[in-house]
């Protein structure tokens, strides 16, 4: 007999395959039961709604970059460059996450994942030019961290260490001009 926590990362798994294909609003909670092959009302039992259950999918991204910015914020001093590779490899480790982030704004919208990706950048553009950035700086941190993040997206056949080094200079070089 399944666990519980195995049949929610099947519905989880479910869900994202359905999202990316079909997109979140257009899916119903029957259509993910369905491709179960479970009941509704089973899905019901782990997750309450289609919002309960698109927001675990996307917490983990939430935790991994809330994590990976504490870390930067705690260290004594900010190394740009390091801090731009640490950003790539966030972004490329969910960058299937991220296009569902991308194609989905308006839900994620109302999840307040808009409002958090903007507090995240803001945050950045305090590390890599404290205390606290002008204008000028900030539109390059932008910029170079949206560009670094459109690059793990953009490129998806190009080997991940190749990606990495062009990105980063890219992005780096957006910086320091």
């Amino acid at each position: 007999m399944a666990r519980a926590s195995d049949t929610r990362q099947r519905i989880q798994a479910v869900a994202r395959d359905l999202f990316r294909r079909k997109g979140v609003q257009k899916t119903s909670l029957q259509a993910i039961a369905a491709e179960l092959g479970i009941t509704k009302p089973a899905l019901y039992y782990h997750f309450a709604s289609r919002e309960e259950l698109v927001r675990s999918i996307v917490q983990p991204l939430i935790e991994d970059g809330e994590a990976f910015l504490l870390r930067q914020e705690k260290l004594a001093e900010v190394d740009q460059r390091a801090l731009l590779e640490g950003y790539f490899d966030f972004h490329f480790e969910h960058r299937d996450l991220i296009v569902l982030v991308l194609t989905e704004m308006t839900t994620l919208a109302e999840l307040g994942m808009i409002e958090i990706v903007l507090t995240w950048r803001q945050r950045l553009a305090e590390l890599l030019f404290p205390p606290s950035p002008s204008l000028a700086e900030s539109a390059r941190a932008v910029v170079a961290l949206g560009g670094l993040q459109d690059c793990t997206i953009q490129f998806p056949h190009v080997p991940r260490e190749q990606l990495r080094k062009a990105a980063v200079d890219a992005a780096h070089a957006a910086l320091t001009q």
